[in-house]
């Protein structure tokens, strides 16, 4: 009865017909220029893309090797080859500089100026500050300027002399002389045309002593006046010296930043910025009086003891922040290491006796900032594994700005003492690829995933086995073999290569896109062509490459087969016995899977126990396998419990078995070992025994089985 469920050997595995290809060896073939079977992620990647929307940014999702990042480079190429303007001198896309901020020098200011015009404002404002110091050596080291400055400074002495004598004849005339002490003013009165002796001025009577002392008040309050007058004539001339000053310096700087202003026009912040330098410049002219400087020198000038030499024209460099004057339509940014500074930026500091200092032509320009508009393509795992970063790039998204500061101030941390640079706004397409089990659990856990990341684009591991799709995957092997310089295939060589991808999927009917495996397959097989000095990969090389690979990694399935031979695992292949199956528990380690068989029996006995799941009993069987023991319960109530009660106790086991259990496949086989028991009939333990229904096809995306699970088949 059972002989017509029987599957012939033939049908246990599909064999590619030749006759679906038609040539010699792949060197015929035309090289794959397209991708198989990604219809539906190569549409979705296509319409995230066109979208140029706030959220629509690409989470694409598949299993490692199948294709993801290569479709994704592909589509950013031709996009990018069909916005690269005709015009080379586009200003898309833009430069970012950070330039000094002279109302907050905490606070750097940022332009944005034409692309490759970064370079050029930075050096036309260091061409600037030399220009200034050289021409403001001239200009104030000039005969002309000395000689004015000197008539206002010998004019003030002038009068000042002139109001001196007018107070020393004033107090002569009176008794007194006046004289200059470090203290001030100092009146004495005098006799015989000399200073009085203390001993003379007690000798006058009280009468002479109080008109000297009202004589010396009166003059005392002159010389006050007199002196209130100096100090308004001193700074009456020091505003005529800041005045010449001003107006030397405006003369200075007034052409210069005319040109400047005119050659950029268009940039309305330049111009701002352009006139803070001009303030600037005119309130520290002093900083254009020393000695020349050399191009690209510093000047330091002394600080403090203790206290870090600075760059005394600072406030007028230009911090080139994103240079885009190489780049040709959007930029295109591949992040392998998204750690929070190379993803977002970062203020560098110098270090210092006793600590750090820095200032914003420290400010570097992280990954977001390159790819400002274009697109940055990150990883999922690289992401998540960085602390801060996934949070960060999500408020970088939603607020479609980048603010430049350290983790500490993300964290909400008490950062030290640093500048906060003001925020550049963004347009870059994030695209991230990544597993579907991180996709789901980032959609399930994170409440703005939804929102930022709009559009999925689902890889498959598998694809119809169809004419079509051969051909491709013969195009791909005539493609990879150009571009690895690896010997081409023959017919057969390439069919037993697609051979392995039907059994990659344990599908007939389907093929596996994981082409990273085929990749190594087509490598290995390269290798032991080489070996025997072939011309072409044949079947042999590839079923050899195979067979090589299955013996580095089968060590444990070996060892597993000598305790059966040894007698050491107990495994019944002759004979029948009551209440009693061998089965088949799949081994999955890494990179390789194995069957080991293993025995299950059932005994049955009177009571009211129900099924006794011994696994189960024994902490030693999952959740999966505990569902399949549930529901066999529940099909015996149902067939045999109709009318009256089940009175039966029964326990399932699996002999020598001390590791963990999980799968549901094996509900029918202990089904099996149960009925068997209970009716006395023995089943056949040899090859003709009953086979152990097949579970079905683990989804080999799905993370909640680890490398060492064992499911039965």
């Amino acid at each position: 009865m059972t002989s017509k469920f029987e599957v012939p050997a033939d049908k246990l595995a599909w064999r590619c017909d030749l006759s679906f290809l038609p040539f010699s060896c792949t060197a015929d073939m035309t090289p794959l220029e397209d991708f198989i079977g990604q219809e539906r992620a190569m549409r979705a990647i296509q319409f995230g893309l066109g979208v140029n929307k706030p959220g629509f940014n690409i989470f694409v999702a598949g299993l490692t090797g199948t294709g993801k990042t290569t479709i994704i480079k592909a589509f950013l190429k031709k996009i990018i080859a069909e916005r690269v303007p005709a015009n080379a001198d586009s200003s898309f896309p833009e430069d970012w500089c950070y330039v000094y901020n002279f109302n907050d020098p905490d606070r750097p200011q940022v332009l944005k100026v034409r692309r490759g015009w970064g370079k050029r404002l930075k050096a036309d404002m260091q061409e600037l500050i030399e220009n200034l110091q050289r021409e403001g050596k001239k200009m104030f080291e000039s005969d002309e300027f000395a000689r004015q400055r000197q008539a206002m400074i010998e004019e003030l002495q002038k009068k000042q002399q002139e109001m001196m004598q007018g107070l020393m004849e004033e107090a002569s005339r009176n008794g007194f002389t006046l004289r200059v002490a470090p203290s001030g003013m100092v009146l004495l009165p005098t006799k015989d045309g000399k200073p009085m002796q203390e001993a003379d001025y007690l000798a006058l009577s009280t009468t002479e002593k109080k008109k000297l002392e009202d004589k010396r008040g009166e003059i005392e309050e002159k010389v006050e006046a007199t002196l209130r007058e100096g100090k308004k004539l001193e700074r009456e001339i020091t505003e005529k010296l800041a005045t010449v000053e001003t107006q030397a310096g405006e003369y200075l700087v007034r052409l210069p930043l005319a040109e400047l202003r005119e050659k950029y026009v268009d940039h309305p912040k330049v111009s701002a910025y352009l006139d803070g330098v001009r303030e600037h410049i005119l309130r520290n002219l002093n900083r254009f009086k020393g000695t020349e400087l050399s191009p690209g020198m510093v000047q330091m000038t002394p600080m403090p003891l203790g206290e870090p030499s600075t760059d005394p024209f600072l406030p007028y460099r230009v911090n080139v922040f994103v240079d885009n004057s190489e780049t040709q339509g959007p930029p295109i940014i591949v992040e392998t290491n998204p750690s929070y500074h190379n993803l977002f930026g970062v203020v560098e500091k110098k270090p210092i006796v006793g600590g750090y200092v820095t200032d914003f032509t420290l400010i570097k320009a992280g990954s977001i900032s390159r790819a400002n508009g274009g697109y940055l393509v990150l990883y999922d795992r690289d992401v998540l594994a960085n602390a801060g970063v996934w949070e960060a790039l999500q408020r970088v998204i939603k607020n479609r700005e980048l603010r430049i500061e350290e983790p500490a101030a993300f964290f909400g941390w008490a950062p030290p003492q640093g500048l906060r640079p003001e925020p550049i706004p963004t347009d870059t397409k994030v695209i991230i690829i990544g597993d579907p089990f991180l996709y789901r659990s980032l959609a399930t856990m994170d409440p703005d995933f939804r929102e930022t990341f709009k559009v999925k684009a689902d890889f498959d591991f598998q694809v119809d086995r169809s004419q079509e799709n051969i051909v491709a995957f013969a195009c791909f092997i005539s493609d990879y073999c150009n571009r690895e310089k690896l010997r081409h295939f023959d017919p057969s060589g390439v069919a037993r290569v697609i051979e392995q991808c039907a059994r990659a999927v344990e599908d007939q009917d389907k093929l596996s896109t994981r082409f990273s495996d085929v990749a190594d397959l087509l490598i290995e097989s390269d290798y032991w062509a080489g070996k025997e000095n072939a011309e072409l990969v044949s079947a042999k090389h590839v079923e050899q490459a195979i067979v090589e690979k299955t013996f580095r990694l089968n060590l444990i399935e070996k060892r597993l087969q000598e305790l059966i031979a040894d007698g050491i695992v107990l495994v019944d292949v002759d004979g029948s016995v009551l209440g009693q199956v061998n089965g088949l528990a799949v081994y999955q380690m890494g990179d390789f899977s194995f069957g080991k068989p293993s025995r299950i029996t059932a005994k049955t006995f009177m009571g009211r126990g129900g099924i006794v799941n011994i696994e189960r009993e024994s902490k030693l069987s999952g959740k999966a396998h505990d569902k399949g023991v549930l529901i066999l319960s529940g099909y015996l109530g149902a067939k045999y419990a109709q009318e009256r009660p089940l009175s039966l106790s029964a326990s399932i086991c699996f002999e020598q078995s001390y590791e963990g259990v999980d799968g549901d496949s094996a509900s029918s086989t202990e089904l099996y070992a149960i009925l068997s028991s209970l009716s006395e009939i023995p089943i056949r333990q040899g090859s003709r025994c009953h086979r152990l229904s097949q579970s079905k096809r683990r989804d080999p995306g799905d993370r909640r089985y680890q490398p060492e699970d064992r499911r039965f088949l």
